[in-house]
């Protein structure tokens, strides 16, 4: 089912902990130069800047021979021959991706993604034009295409790795009930039974892979599906026009049944405290910061549900709030032994955190405004033409 073996890969996370281990002291140098020997792989990888400058490069060059195809080749073509060429497209892209990885062995270098996400793109497009763009349809048949579009992403995701390739199945998940009914209800409840049964095929898949390089991807997947559910029954916050309905939650209560909407405002206040409780029990980070995120949400989306008046100094109150639960946890912790209760620490143990956190520091430096460089002046201009100068002096001073 996996393109990369066990081996490749747990090679590869032992080779990423190594790193990590050496870079926080945990490791001598003596130490790492003899287990990096044992640690050697065949799978060539890259760093996350050449990574997605491949990622890029590559999505235009398929884009770019699509289109010169098209072209040269399909002048003015129908949309069935449109269609087919699209399909025929996705194989190519898809086999594409296949050899880059079981030929060149490439992992997340960009290039083998980029054919991936390729293959899913012209699959929903071939559908579309092929049987979809000419004549009415059923509602029902034309949910083929984000059905088809779910079931290959997740195929990618569960073939390759890919963490967003589950995301967009997640996304696509969301168009599939506007085909089956019109019902605003039964849209949320049928989007989030759909999240609930992947969550728990991933929860019960997730125990048998806890110490292999499968958790990683699972530890991933789970905090999407939980958000996913959570967004799903929020009222609140799943909506286009969120500035409508914060500053006139009543808008939202009219538009469900009482009995849904206040169900929904119950289940935004208990499904933060067993997500954080779940989190807390694996000990898994990512786990833990969406159960936060939801809390925060939920004290965010309140006072719309209760069609309460917002305020300006909402946003101040709730700053304070989680500043004193952030000084209150770390002082809970600091008050044990080395500052450690129940395998929790607030002391920083890895220099991970601090690479992203660089990262990002250097991402958001690429895209911020630079300032405009300020123009020199001429050395051969002078001021003139006033009467006197500064404290009495001449007007050329």
């Amino acid at each position: 089912m996996r393109i990369y073996s066990a081996a490749s890969e747990e090679t590869l996370r032992a080779r990423k902990l190594l790193k990590d281990w050496v870079s926080d002291g945990f490791v001598t140098k003596e130490q790492f130069e003899l287990l990096e020997k044992e640690t050697v792989t065949e799978l060539r990888t890259t760093n996350i800047f050449l990574r997605l400058t491949l990622f890029l490069f590559t999505l235009i060059s398929v884009g770019a021979a699509a289109g010169l195809f098209f072209k040269v080749f399909l002048s003015g073509p129908s949309d069935q021959t449109l269609g087919v060429f699209c399909l025929i497209f996705a194989a190519a892209c898809y086999a594409a991706a296949e050899a880059a990885v079981s030929q060149a062995r490439l992992y997340r270098y960009g290039i083998e993604e980029a054919l991936a996400v390729c293959s899913a793109g012209f699959l929903c497009a071939g559908l579309q034009f092929a049987f979809f763009s000419h004549g009415p349809f059923l509602p029902k048949a034309e949910s083929l295409i984000p059905a088809a579009g779910a079931v290959f992403s997740l195929w990618i995701w569960r073939r390759f790795g890919f963490s967003y390739a589950f995301l967009a199945a997640m996304v696509l998940v969301v168009f599939l009930p506007g085909f089956w009914t019109s019902s605003r209800v039964a849209q949320r409840l049928i989007i989030a039974v759909f999240y609930a049964i992947g969550l728990g095929v991933v929860t019960a898949a997730r125990t048998r892979h806890r110490f292999d390089y499968l958790d990683e991807a699972y530890s991933l997947v789970e905090p999407l599906l939980w958000l996913g559910i959570y967004l799903t029954i929020n009222l609140q916050l799943s909506s286009l026009n969120l500035s409508a309905r914060w500053w006139d939650g009543t808008r939202a209560a009219a538009e469900f049944a009482r009995p849904f909407y206040w169900t929904t405002w119950a289940l935004t206040w208990c499904l933060p405290p067993v997500v954080l409780a779940r989190g807390i029990r694996q000990k898994d980070r990512f786990v833990i910061a969406v159960g936060a995120i939801m809390a925060v949400l939920t004290f965010v989306s309140n006072k719309p549900y209760l069609g309460w008046p917002r305020h300006t100094w909402d946003p101040m109150l709730l700053g304070i709030l989680l500043t004193g639960v952030a000084v209150f946890i770390r002082g809970w912790l600091a008050r044990r032994p080395n500052g450690i209760r129940h395998g929790f620490t607030a002391a920083r143990l890895s220099g991970k955190d601090k690479r992203w956190i660089n990262v990002g520091s250097t991402v958001t430096g690429l895209l911020s405004p630079q300032p405009a460089a300020p123009q020199p002046s001429s050395p051969d201009f002078r001021f003139g033409g006033g009467q006197t100068g500064g404290g009495g002096a001449g007007g050329d001073f």
